[in-house]
């Protein structure tokens, strides 16, 4: 018989978004985070360039908003678009007090209150608005995100767990088609785990890893996204997926 776990928030993804979730809920919720190979396994870790926002007094949020719509070529929401940069800054200033490392300019701190990191501007900003921890940005973020989500009591990390699929009330011939958990399989023991809990997040990043020649990580197969449509969820967007833009396939080198 397999193992029951219980919790009130089941997180599935170790990742950026994962970790940010579960240090915002409430402390007295049990919180289990997953992550089918270590905790490191996934895309957040290997980010380098940098996270844009509007943080320099010359930067304005319908700049950025205009900047991104016309990098996406018509193909943005613009909605989307303009809740991400309006919000940008409050979760920079909220990296920053978890202790993420960005890179500090090398002036002295301003009297007028201006911005003291270090911003780069890249393809597509009209403005200095990329905010980096040196070239290493997703890890100098994942590691402080998993740092302070190791000091929480009620957080609990499992590394080696590959949700296999969501338990639903659908699917357990009930009425309704709420989410009750997931089953997970442990791949140190070989057997499949039962996770029952209040609210189910998925954080399991993309499905670019299905490509023979990708820079993606192993663990972006898709398996979450799959998990939700087999649960009625719509899923959208799919042709959309990123690749590292300074790679080059070359038969006889190391690929990723």
């Amino acid at each position: 018989m397999n193992q029951v776990l219980r919790y009130d928030v089941l997180v599935i993804g170790s990742g950026a978004a994962g970790l940010t979730l579960a240090l915002n809920l409430p402390t007295d919720l049990r919180i289990a985070v997953l992550s089918k190979g270590d905790l490191s396994n996934g895309s957040t870790y290997w980010a380098q360039g940098g996270v844009a926002a509007v943080l320099d007094t010359t930067d304005t949020v319908e700049s950025h908003v205009a900047d991104t719509l016309i990098a996406g070529g018509g193909l943005c929401r613009e909605d989307a678009v303009r809740f991400t940069v309006e919000h940008s800054n409050e979760a920079i200033q909220w990296l920053i007090e978890q202790g993420v490392p960005f890179t500090r300019d090398n002036a002295p701190d301003r009297e007028d209150g201006s911005f003291e990191f270090h911003l780069t501007r890249e393809g597509g900003h009209s403005h200095r608005r990329i905010i980096h921890a040196a070239d290493a940005t997703g890890a100098a973020i994942f590691n402080t995100l998993l740092g302070q989500a190791r000091k929480q009591s009620n957080i609990e990390l499992l590394q080696q767990r590959v949700a296999v699929d969501l338990i639903t009330e659908h699917k357990l011939g009930l009425p309704g088609r709420r989410c009750l958990g997931a089953y997970v399989l442990n791949r140190s023991t070989g057997e499949v785990e039962t996770f029952q809990s209040r609210f189910v997040v998925l954080a399991t990043g993309g499905a670019a890893k299905v490509y023979l020649y990708t820079s993606n990580p192993d663990s972006a197969c898709g398996d979450g996204i799959a998990m939700a449509w087999r649960a009625g969820c719509r899923v959208g967007n799919l042709e959309f997926n990123q690749f590292h833009p300074t790679c080059l396939y070359h038969p006889q080198a190391k690929s990723f």
